[in-house]
This record gives C-alpha cells, sequence and structure tokens, in this order.
C-alpha cells in the first residue's frame, strides 16, 4: 500500500482517476480547498474516514500531510512504449529524461514537478541504485506524480540504445560539454541526469551523442540535481517553443 499524502498530491491523484481505497480526512479541519478534495471523493464514491489529527500524524510517512491521506496500491510505472506513445498523442517529438542514480526522494520529486510544468513525456530511472516513487517523491511533486509517467529499468544502458533506435538523440549533462545554450535540441530529445554524487556513469555519458552544460560563473561548480534538472528542461522547452 502506498500512501498519497498532502492536498495538492491527494486533489490532483483524485482529478487523474487513481485507483485509492480510501481517504483518511480531519475532523478538524474545513476550508475551501479541503472541501474540495472531499467532494471529489465523494463525487467518485471514495470511501471517507474522519480522524483526528493524532491518527494522521501516527498514519503520515512524510509528517506533512495537511489534514489528509489517501491510501492506494503502490505506485504502477509505466513502461518504453508507453512514454514514447505520449509525444505520438501530443503529435510532438519525444521529450524524455533519463535520471541515473538519483537516490534522493525530495530531488526525485521535485524533478517530477520540473516536468509535469515543462511538458516532459515521461521519466526514466533505472532498478538499481536509484530512488523509487514513494510517499516523499509524491509529497514533494505537489502531486505531479499523477500526470508524469515513470519508467523503471534493468539497464538504462540498453534503453539509451532502443531511444536512439526511435531517431531521439540522448544528450548527456554534465561538466565540460558544449553550452547548453546554443545547443539545437532538434528532433526527439532524451536527457540524462547524473546521481547527487557521483554524477553520470562513464559508460552512460559515453553513449550519449552529446555532452551538454549549463553554464555558471560562481566559485562552487556543481548544483543540486533538482536545480540542474529544472534549468536544463526549461532550455531544452524554450528552445522546442521558438523554432
Amino acid at each position: 500500500m502506498l500512501l498519497i499524502e498532502g492536498r495538492n498530491a491527494v486533489r490532483e491523484a483524485l482529478r487523474n482517476g487513481e485507483k485509492i481505497e480510501k481517504i483518511l480526512a480531519s475532523k478538524s479541519t474545513h476550508d475551501n480547498t479541503f472541501q474540495e478534495i472531499i467532494d471529489l471523493a465523494k463525487s467518485k464514491r471514495i470511501k471517507l474516514q474522519w480522524v483526528d489529527n493524532s491518527t494522521l500524524d501516527r498514519t503520515s510517512k512524510t509528517g506533512k500531510h495537511q489534514g489528509i491521506i489517501a491510501e492506494t496500491a503502490d505506485y504502477d510505472y509505466a513502461t518504453l512504449p508507453e512514454i514514447l506513445a505520449v509525444s505520438k498523442s501530443k503529435g510532438t517529438d519525444p521529450f524524455i529524461l533519463i535520471l541515473d542514480g538519483i537516490e534522493d526522494p525530495h530531488n526525485l520529486g521535485s524533478i517530477i514537478r520540473v516536468c509535469e510544468c515543462f511538458g516532459v513525456d515521461g521519466i526514466i530511472i533505472g532498478k538499481n541504485r536509484a530512488c523509487n516513487v514513494n510517499e516523499t517523491v509524491i509529497k514533494t511533486s505537489a502531486g505531479a506524480t499523477a500526470y508524469v509517467k515513470v519508467a523503471k529499468v534493468t539497464n538504462i544502458n540498453q534503453t539509451i540504445e532502443e531511444l536512439k533506435q526511435h531517431n531521439i538523440w540522448v544528450y548527456g549533462c554534465e561538466l565540460g560539454g558544449e553550452d547548453i545554450n546554443k545547443t539545437d535540441f532538434g528532433g526527439g530529445v532524451a536527457l540524462v541526469i547524473g546521481s547527487e554524487g557521483f554524477g553520470t556513469s562513464a559508460l552512460t555519458l559515453k553513449l550519449c551523442d552529446k555532452r551538454v552544460s549549463i553554464p555558471m560563473c560562481g566559485h562552487i561548480n556543481s548544483l543540486n540535481a533538482s536545480v540542474a534538472t529544472g534549468i536544463a528542461i526549461n532550455t531544452i522547452f524554450t528552445k522546442k517553443n521558438n523554432k
């Protein structure tokens, strides 16, 4: 069982038709946003259980339930063909993010939120040495997990080879590459972001068609993974939409 915690996350899960088994709602919380969630749950005939805040505190895994927790099945990961089908349905070139070893759930949640805001078709994560989509990820994403497909693959490098067969160019975001602001990003794009501590693995970086870098001028030459992803994704989004 997976818990969806917080108002935005629960509301977006309801709006997106996710399979929610039960909602625990605070007896003492009453405002417009809270009532909107309750009305949505009732319209979908989802079981509502009114509880006190101490019960929510004990149940919560994030410590930030905001008076509402939804119980659902484990996160339903997508497949690579399902992600590729997103751009086909929109009539656009594929726009995919590959995460090579992101382990911090707060980073993953923030990254998913960024991807939802800028129209990324889906995210690919590795099966090993990577954070899964859990309660903290869902809460941090502010509900974006309800809209962005995430695929968990056994071998990222094999997946990169498969993406290339679909005429998708793979870009590794690492130091020492071409200025990301000067890169074309025409056609299908897959952007690789490495882990928080070690960056992108050498073999994965070697498989990329091009290495791109975010120009910086400060004394610290590295960015938090979610911040770097946000800058890179926004840059690609802007370039694609200004063509």
